[in-house]
């Protein structure tokens, strides 16, 4: 049955895939000590437009949120983000497992709005008792966020700014950033992504990889004996080769950015097609996934032409659905949902 589940349906692109197949017996020095892994640190630092940018590859999404977030901040700080952020909601408490607190603020269709972070900022230090509390240490986004929307770049620079006032790191969470950047409402860039943050992942595992996210830190505040915290934190894959040769090749002829266009490409389609079936949104998201609101009924009988992703409640009668393309979706997968009589 034809998937719009998630963005990570399909294994790994065909290119990725041929590269493991041809390096396979090549023998390899492991934890990403090899020479495809320091092939593909120099051309991320390129695409970002940062030569001295500070790379590194972990195994996943939660994984690599854990261990940035634990590694920069002091025992007596927490992290800002979103109440709906994805380290708030969906990583069952990885964060917290660190022994740090996410320090929860309102959100804005998935986003943090500057005004809102600069008061959260001022409260907090005009509190008489802030010494006996957890204090802000860094500001985490991700962009896209879980709903779909997308930061300005005016927002960012905003962000930036008050962070870097109050002396905190930006943090932008990446794992569907290929999405947001070939999005056609975006006006951010790779680089101003380099510019703005202090540290921020390139999302692999959902755009075109098997495995992996590409960790950059854009000024030169990689925290010490970072791959030490890394291991003693789980997240060091001994046959470094499979992120290095992955992201190579992703970041080889803008493959990523191209893959990351074409689902965007479709996203467009399928927007077409709820719009056509005179299905109701529930936030007009710029990017890869689609979030609509159904009922029971509707879901039941989508549910037998394609698979999809019950993303929330709605109300006691209607279901947040997402449809989400990727790097994978055809026009057949597209067809299929056409054509459905719904």
């Amino acid at each position: 049955m034809v998937s719009f589940e998630c963005d990570y349906i399909a294994g790994a692109h065909p290119a990725i895939l041929r590269s493991l197949i041809e390096t396979n017996y090549e023998p390899l020095p492991g934890y990403g000590m090899d020479h495809y892994t320091e092939s593909a640190k120099a051309k991320i630092r390129k695409a970002c437009g940062l030569e001295t940018a500070d790379v590194e590859f972990i195994t996943g999404g939660t994984q690599t949120n854990a261990v940035v977030i634990s590694t920069m901040l002091h025992d007596w700080e927490g992290v800002i983000a979103a109440s709906s952020g994805h380290v708030n909601v969906h990583e069952s408490g990885a964060i917290e497992y660190t022994g740090h607190k996410v320090l929860s603020i309102p959100e804005k269709n998935g986003k943090i709005d500057p005004e809102d972070l600069r008061n959260y900022l001022v409260r907090f230090y005009s509190d008489a008792t802030h010494e006996h509390m957890v204090f802000p240490g860094m500001v985490y986004i991700s962009h896209p966020t879980e709903p779909g929307t997308l930061y300005s770049k005016r927002e960012l620079e905003e962000l930036s700014g008050i962070c870097h006032e109050y002396n905190i790191p930006l943090y932008l969470d990446g794992a569907r950033l290929g999405y947001g950047l070939m999005s056609k409402d975006t006006d951010v860039t790779l680089e101003d992504i380099a510019r703005l943050t202090d540290v921020f992942y390139i999302g692999g595992t959902k755009v075109g990889a098997l495995l992996g996210e590409a960790v950059v830190f854009t000024k030169n505040n990689k925290p010490a004996h970072f791959m030490n915290s890394v291991k003693k934190r789980g997240a060091l894959l001994a046959k470094g080769r499979v992120l290095g040769i992955q992201f190579d090749t992703l970041f080889t002829d803008d493959l990523y950015f191209r893959i990351s266009k074409h689902a965007m490409d479709m996203a467009g389609k399928l927007k077409e097609i709820i719009i056509s079936k005179g299905w109701e949104f529930y936030i007009d998201s710029p990017t890869n996934q689609q979030l609509i609101l159904m009922n029971e009924e509707q879901m039941a009988e989508l549910g037998k032409y394609v698979t999809f992703d019950r993303w929330g409640v709605y109300d006691e009668e209607r279901t947040i659905v997402r449809l989400a393309t990727s790097w994978s979706t055809s026009d057949d997968d597209l067809q299929v949902l056409r054509d459905a009589p719904l």
